[in-house]
């Protein structure tokens, strides 16, 4: 009770509270002649034990993350303690402790880590012999923990902190898996704890970018930020006064405008006109050189909430596979945009139109494999009754103008084509809606020319639009889910090159002649919806978009709480 009460006083959530006294009383372990070692495996083994099938108790005081896997590892090496040895604490111990102090660098947090208890267990131990029961129990306290902060601190770098889904059924996370056993086993037979958790870092050097950008705006914000521009009218060339001497200072502090031109003048000139359009670049917003509501309001937000930002895009990058592939298409909802990387180099890029905020594109990585010419648009039935219904009934010239059959169950329970002027359309609604309607190839078909499948539950694709007027609006979320495309041509060329029987003029030819073509891809290549609100593009600008979704919310939210348990 004497060692109960001393940690106790230690500071709050660093208690180990294991009940292992009356396993570890001095006249046991002189009766036995036992070193240190074996009272602390002798002590594991007792409170593992004894906390089979209540994962709770097993650190009584501290939460315990890893509840499957951390039995498990002690089981294998028949609970021998992993981090001391008779001689007292292995040099792995502090390697640990070094790695989870710098969990920040990650935007992680190193006290979901047991940080705090850590280093008052290893202060209390530096101040005793290393011999004698209360000596060991505090190893037992110190193993158990150290061994749950690594498996649980290794998986989050693995596959991130939080699991996508449980905050957003949209999104498909293709979360990269290890046995963590065997990689902490791996860590100690060969000394190397800091390695081994750096190897599981995702490989991708954008990662890394993202991260070095992190620690930059924390300096930043560490430094007292960056100046404000004050509120009031829209700032155009021309204009002169305190307002611009602001700007001028605020764009030269996030590395928009040279260093030089910090106190040049209070007049808003080319030069400051040039950083301006800049800034608005790297943050998706109108690049018109003026500064209006949106600008302003992009100009405010201080260095410490983009470094947030920064934080939930480095969890989303650990929700990704090891590898997005040699060659892939990549989508970047929040960017309203497409590109297709070759070795880590963008080779075609197109805007692109994205689900509408209640109807959201969804997050997942699949594979190309196939595109269709000249395709039919299969109206989708949640489509055809919230959105064509509606303009049927207002316009019984809706579905000729458009080129839309109806379709219904036929006597055999087939679809069978039906004339929809025999169909009283002010009687029919949602509840007995009971047709199929389809578009027919053409000009005014919704898919365009072309569609790129690659089967998945969404039912999602991506596809041409004879809408091109949305390409040049700064955002562009107005689709019901599918993925609109601004070169859909180009993209058929890149994704056929090596078959030569699809040059330049065949796919136009195909694409234009109102007979649908299905044509598999000559290889399958891979495909990344992803949802990045903040990155480092090629050229090393920082990116920043707007959260058009409101998935950001969201993710700080999970990423404030205690991680799961595992």
């Amino acid at each position: 009770m004497a060692l109960w009460a001393e940690l106790m006083q230690m500071p709050s959530r660093i208690l180990i509270a294991l009940t292992l006294v009356q396993a570890l009383t001095p006249a046991k372990s002189s009766a036995l002649g036992q070193g240190i070692s074996d009272l602390v495996q002798e002590g594991i083994r007792s409170r593992i034990e004894a906390s089979l099938g209540s994962a709770e108790s097993l650190v009584a005081g501290t939460r315990v993350y890893a509840v499957q896997a951390l039995p498990a590892f002690y089981e294998r090496r028949t609970y021998w303690p992993a981090w001391s040895d008779d001689s007292g604490l292995l040099p792995r111990a502090q390697a640990l402790l070094r790695a989870i102090r710098a969990a920040d660098r990650e935007g992680l947090r190193p006290a979901d880590y047991h940080l705090a208890a850590i280093e008052a267990l290893l202060a209390r131990l530096s101040g005793r012999r290393n011999i004698g029961p209360r000596s060991a129990t505090l190893r037992v306290y110190l193993d158990l923990v150290l061994t749950d902060a690594f498996l649980i601190y290794g998986s989050h770098l693995l596959a991130g902190r939080v699991d996508p889904v449980t905050i957003d059924a949209m999104w498909v996370a293709n979360r990269r898996d290890a046995n963590m056993v065997a990689v902490l086993e791996d860590a100690i037979a060969s000394n190397r704890v800091e390695e081994s958790l750096r190897a599981l870092l995702p490989a991708h050097p954008e990662y890394f970018r993202l991260r070095d950008a992190l620690a930059r705006y924390r300096t930043q914000a560490e430094q007292g930020g960056r100046p404000r521009v004050p509120d009031g009218p829209k700032l155009t060339p021309g204009d002169r006064g305190p307002r611009v001497l602001a700007l001028r200072q605020r764009l030269v502090a996030s590395g928009d405008l040279d260093p030089a031109q910090a106190t040049a003048a209070d007049s808003f000139d080319v030069t400051l006109d040039t950083a301006l359009r800049g800034f608005q670049r790297r943050h998706g917003l109108e690049v018109d050189g003026t500064v209006g509501p949106a600008t302003l309001a992009a100009l405010n937000i201080t260095a410490g909430e983009r470094a947030r930002q920064i934080e939930l895009n480095l969890e989303r990058w650990r929700w990704l596979p090891q590898t997005l592939g040699q060659r892939y298409v990549i989508v970047n909802i929040a960017n309203f945009e497409l590109d297709v990387v070759e070795a880590g180099q963008t080779v075609l890029t197109m805007r692109a139109v994205v689900g509408r905020p209640y109807r959201r594109t969804p997050v997942l990585s699949d594979s190309l494999t196939y595109l269709v010419f000249s395709p039919y648009w299969q109206v989708p039935r949640n489509l055809a009754v919230e959105d064509l219904l509606p303009q049927i009934k207002r316009d019984s010239t809706y579905l000729s103008r458009q080129q839309i059959k109806v379709f219904a169950p036929g006597a055999d329970g087939l679809p069978q084509e039906i004339d929809p002027k025999t169909i009283d359309w002010s009687r029919v609604t949602a509840q007995n809606f009971d047709f199929r309607l389809r578009q027919e190839p053409g000009p005014a078909n919704a898919l365009g020319r072309v569609k790129f499948m690659f089967p998945n539950r969404f039912n999602v694709y991506l596809h041409d639009t004879p809408a091109r007027d949305l390409f040049g609006k700064t955002s562009r979320d107005f689709s019901s889910g599918c993925i609109r495309l601004e070169k859909p041509i180009e993209l058929a060329e890149y994704l056929l090159r090596s078959d030569p029987a699809w040059p330049r003029d065949k796919i136009l030819e195909a694409a234009n002649r109102r007979v649908e073509q299905t044509v598999r891809l000559p290889r399958p290549i891979p495909i990344h919806l992803l949802y990045w609100t903040a990155w480092v593009a090629q050229d090393g600008s920082i990116q920043f978009r707007n959260d058009v979704y409101g998935r950001d919310p969201l993710l700080d939210q999970a990423l404030r709480a205690s991680p799961p348990r595992s």
